[in-house]
């Protein structure tokens, strides 16, 4: 059958490579978007969540996949998996919905309210539909795709981060922006490659899986310092460096600080040029160092500080701009373009600013259940000192997106694809964050540390 499968796609590929133009039209791309979806229905707990993912990407890489397309097929996607998730749900009745998704639903509430008051009702009202979907998908069908294969499922994760590290690497050396922009680079690489692969890495396995995880982590933090993003720097940085306190990893902790003070003792030493350039593109985004570390963030803060005190009470309408533009028009690809940073520059100032005052607080008391789920498996680390919870991995993701978001605007923009994977992932660190008591090893998840595991001595 595997055979079958194998033989048939390699078949449609060479056909399609050979005759491009019968996939060209807009009708036999409707139909190829169409079956891709029933497929990914059919595998619905297996294949969804990253087959969603890939629609995303897709629509803001600078690939041959034909973006515009999937900008419209990706919300296709998500529709149909809110939905069927939902329904799985309903007919199962073996999921409970807990304090964290009614507070998401009552997010999606206060945008619908804001949108209702908006300038542009339309556009926001849209947005909020997006949220909407985003939330209903994360709450049924990424839970779905976690619940009883939890093994495969953070296997497959981390496999997954290890091939989409590699891709990118390949890319950069033939000279292939893929992401589209530094800034995307940077995100990705920071948010949800560093700290998923350190963690990877610290596991204990096989002498040859630890060192390319190694290599592979290695690499994307390189690619995370060539991006000269500093929200992705900061990212990467403060998340590999709670993992390594977290498990009482201090040696490897000073190891890799006292690695990067050698490396910039030696870029000074011997091209100080490469230094001052770095600082000037990195730290100050080319103002004058005498204005400040932010400078650069301060017309955007600004910016959305005015749009707040103009629409104080219920916001612009989410997503939208004061003057009614989409705020995340043209964010297919991860960037901080002229729409975004003219009016907020950060996510929590475009969430205020869109919703108003009367509309944060559900968007606050969402992150404040998060931070205290991190809290939590934080301390679940140091006490056990083991990292064979899945939930540790998504814990220093939750906190590099937390970071990453103070100066991106990307956290409540569903039309990014950084925004459908984080909080996919929410959802499903809300349901396996450790709670009460510390135990060496989840119940549920008893093949993910090997076989006689309790715990490593914490490093000194």
């Amino acid at each position: 059958m595997a055979a079958a499968a194998i033989l048939s796609a390699s078949f449609l590929l060479y056909y399609a490579y050979a005759h491009p133009r019968f996939f060209n039209g807009q009708i036999y791309q409707a139909v190829l978007v169409l079956e891709f979806l029933a497929a990914a229905v059919a595998l619905y707990r297996r294949v969804f969540l990253p087959v969603l993912l890939i629609s995303f990407l897709f629509a803001g890489v600078d690939l041959p996949v034909e973006p515009a397309a999937w900008a419209m097929a990706r919300w296709l996607f998500l529709a149909a998996g809110g939905l069927v998730g939902f329904f799985i749900m309903l007919k199962e009745r073996r999921h409970s919905f807990a304090l964290f998704h009614t507070v998401a639903a009552f997010c999606v509430l206060t945008a619908v309210i804001s949108a209702s008051v908006s300038r542009f009702p339309t556009v926001a009202l849209l947005k909020a539909l997006s949220l909407f979907l985003l939330f209903l998908y994360g709450a049924t069908g990424a839970r779905l795709a976690v619940t009883g294969r939890e093994n495969r499922f953070f296997g497959g994760l981390l496999t997954g981060i290890e091939i989409f590290v590699a891709a990118n690497a390949v890319f950069y050396v033939l000279g292939i922006e893929a992401m589209g922009n530094p800034n995307s680079l940077g995100a990705v690489m920071g948010i949800f490659g560093a700290p998923i692969l350190l963690w990877g890495a610290l596991l204990e396995g096989e002498p040859f899986v630890q060192q390319r995880r190694w290599l592979l982590y290695g690499i994307c933090m390189y690619m995370v310092f060539y991006s000269h993003a500093r929200a992705g720097l900061a990212a990467a940085l403060l998340s590999s460096g709670l993992l390594c306190l977290g498990l009482r990893r201090y040696k490897l902790a000073i190891e890799g600080f006292v690695v990067l003070l050698i490396l910039v003792a030696a870029i000074a030493l011997f091209q100080p040029q490469r230094l001052t350039s770095f600082a000037s593109s990195v730290v100050y985004k080319g103002v004058e160092s005498d204005q400040g570390v932010l400078a650069s963030r301060q017309s955007p803060w600004r910016s959305a500080v005015d749009n707040i005190r103009d629409h104080f009470w219920f916001g612009t309408g989410l997503g939208t701009t004061a003057a009614g533009k989409d705020a995340n028009e043209g964010q297919g690809k991860f960037a901080s373009s002229m729409a975004v940073t003219a009016e907020n520059g950060s996510s929590y100032l475009a969430i205020t600013a869109g919703v108003g005052i009367l509309g944060v607080p559900p968007f606050l008391l969402l992150l404040l259940l998060m931070i205290r789920k991190i809290a939590s498996t934080v301390s679940w680390m140091r006490k056990t000192v083991n990292p064979f919870h899945p939930a540790i991995p998504l814990a220093m993701v939750m906190v590099a997106g937390i970071v990453h978001a103070a100066l991106e605007d990307w956290m409540f923009a569903p039309g990014n694809y950084l925004c459908v994977f984080y909080w996919s992932l929410v959802f499903i660190f809300a349901d396996v964050a450790p709670a009460g008591a510390p135990t060496i090893a989840p119940a549920w998840s008893p093949n993910l540390a090997p076989a006689g595991y309790r715990g490593a001595a914490p490093s000194s």
